[in-house]
């Protein structure tokens, strides 16, 4: 049995090895899987977040495109100098990108201007021309007046968006009202680093423009529009990074820009920036080393889950080899426990029907052969009885189907009595005892009776002829009665302690050949913990063993 027991738990072992090496194997397989997809997602990442990293940087430019640029319209032509320069202060604070404005105090008659656009009726010139930056004094500086003799320089942002104007209100269809992206698109100019705009008249003055071209207007009405060019300045645009971990670098570069170094330990990717700054682009940079730090950085939660889930199946492979163990180590037991049961009951079995048959074979039987027969049955039939109720009672006390009795007791007489049993019973038995700090105490009679004769019966049982020895003491402490029993027998080995007060558990050994049920230290359990106590053992191999029981004293 020992050798198809060993050979069950290397049986066992290989298959949950097996298994557990391929859980391994499959766990590296998965990490490695894990970490290419984790580089291929970031290096994707890598690519596609400079979206995101363009619309943050030129989230300013897109509020002075929207919402600053319209605000000139509000003024309806009437800006001067000095509000035109309140006006450009507030831009160049708010968008450092705009690097210098141009304002044209400008105006719209039927009069012919020699400084500007003359189409019929139709005149647009500038009176004067300011310029406002970072470079000049916060005070404006006149580029041009009417008034004075420098002439206007043709060709400039001025003529192109008054070309712009003119072309727009000559297919304009007064018959209905322009959309306002209609209105902003043709009363703007966007070109490289530069936005120019003219505010937006109202649809009375536009009507009047178209009439002004048709040579239809007598009076000579005059109106105010207001221009301003805004330049622009693409390497003050602040960039954004809204990926730290992953674009090491960005800068803005031109278009034609073409880095040196294109070794393959960096990643690179572009993208052009909008409007007037198209002729630039965000050049993004970063080092296969820095990447790295972002690939593990979202390699490790998953490698954390895959770790997680290696766990929990090698903990069930570990629990169901345990259990594989457990079950097969328990079939041993109980199929040990048939086994030594029967082997238990069929020694006396076999001598009641021998002595029985000798009876009925005898014709005579003589008073000593009657004596003896009678008296081995006696014994045999005792011994049936008292196996039968060691089993009964067990299963009682461990279902708790009994009731426990609460009776006084005089320790001396109780131990005399016990004493005096197994002396007869065992006459090369030396038993003592001593008791010591009460005389009585509550117990159940009955069950420490049984108490008594199962480790005293031990204690013969697996002591050597020359040291069957038994010392009971009985004292009182700390209102507990502390019961120890020492004998000098083999003892026990210490990887068997946590073992000998489980059912069916019989160690192997020289006194042990003939069989055992296995129940005898595991009912003292039981019926210690029924009466309410604690037992603990110690002992040394060759030594002796103590047994320490602590019961209630008057509970």
């Amino acid at each position: 049995m020992a050798s198809e027991k060993r050979d069950g738990y290397r049986k066992n072992f290989s298959l949950i090895l097996t298994f557990i090496v391929l859980m391994s194997v499959l766990f590296l397989l998965s990490l490695g899987l894990a970490y290419r997809f984790s580089t291929k997602y970031i290096e994707n990442e890598f690519v596609s977040e400079k979206v995101n990293v363009l619309e943050e940087s030129i989230k300013p430019y897109n509020d002075f495109f929207q919402k600053k640029l319209p605000e000139v319209s509000f003024y309806n032509g009437y800006l001067d100098s000095a509000t035109a320069a309140s006006f450009v202060d507030t831009v160049l604070l708010e968008y450092p990108f705009v690097s210098k404005v141009v304002f044209y105090d400008s105006e719209v008659s039927n009069t012919p201007v020699s400084d500007g656009l003359n189409i019929g009726k139709f005149s647009f010139g500038p009176k004067n021309i300011y310029q406002f930056g970072s470079l000049v004094p916060l005070d404006s500086v006149q580029l041009f007046s009417r008034n004075n003799t420098r002439n206007f320089i043709v060709g400039d942002d001025f003529n192109a968006l008054g070309l712009k104007l003119v072309s727009y209100i000559e297919s304009l269809d007064t018959t209905r009202v322009p959309g306002q992206d209609e209105l902003f698109s043709n009363f703007s100019n966007v070109r490289s680093n530069k936005i120019t705009y003219l505010n937006i008249p109202r649809l009375e003055d536009l009507k009047a423009y178209k009439h002004m071209m048709r040579n239809r207007l007598e009076a000579n009405p005059v109106y105010q529009q207001d221009m301003l060019s805004f330049q622009l300045d693409p390497y003050k645009i602040k960039i954004m990074n809204t990926r730290p971990l992953l674009y090491q670098y960005i800068k803005i570069e031109p278009l034609t820009y073409d880095p040196l170094d294109t070794t393959e330990v960096y990643l690179s990717t572009e993208i052009t920036l909008p409007g007037p700054f198209s002729d630039y682009k965000l050049y993004f940079i970063s080092s296969k080393s820095f990447i790295e730090k972002e690939v593990f950085s979202y390699f490790l939660p998953i490698a954390l889950a895959l770790l997680l889930f290696y766990g929990i199946v090698v903990l069930v492979a570990f629990l169901i080899y345990r259990n594989l163990n457990i079950n097969q180590k328990m079939f041993k037991l109980q199929y040990d426990f048939v086994n030594n049961l029967t082997h238990e009951f069929k020694t006396p079995v076999s001598v009641i029907k021998i002595a029985g048959n000798n009876i009925k074979s005898a014709t005579v039987l003589t008073d000593r052969e009657l004596k003896l027969y009678g008296k081995i049955l006696d014994e045999e039939a005792d011994k049936l009885n008292g196996l039968m109720n060691k089993l009964l009672a067990f299963t009682q006390i461990e279902n708790k189907s009994i009731a426990l009795n609460r009776d006084e007791i005089r320790i001396v007489d109780f131990m005399e009595s016990t004493v005096e049993a197994h002396r007869l019973k065992h006459p090369d038995f030396d038993f003592t005892y001593e008791i010591s700090g009460f005389k009585t105490f509550v117990t159940d009679p009955v069950l420490l009776g049984s108490l008594f004769d199962n480790l005293a019966e031990n204690a013969y049982k697996y002591s050597p002829a020359e040291r069957k020895k038994l010392h009971i003491s009985a004292r009182l402490i700390k209102g507990k009665v502390v019961f120890r029993f020492a004998d000098q027998g083999i003892g026990i080995p210490a990887s068997e302690i946590n073992n000998i007060f489980k059912k069916f558990f019989r160690i192997q050994n020289q006194y042990n050949q003939n069989g055992s049920v296995g129940l005898g230290l595991a009912f003292c359990k039981e019926l210690v913990n029924f009466m309410k106590g604690e037992i603990t053992v110690r002992s040394k191999v060759n030594k002796g063993t103590e047994f320490k029981i602590v019961l209630p004293y008057n509970d």
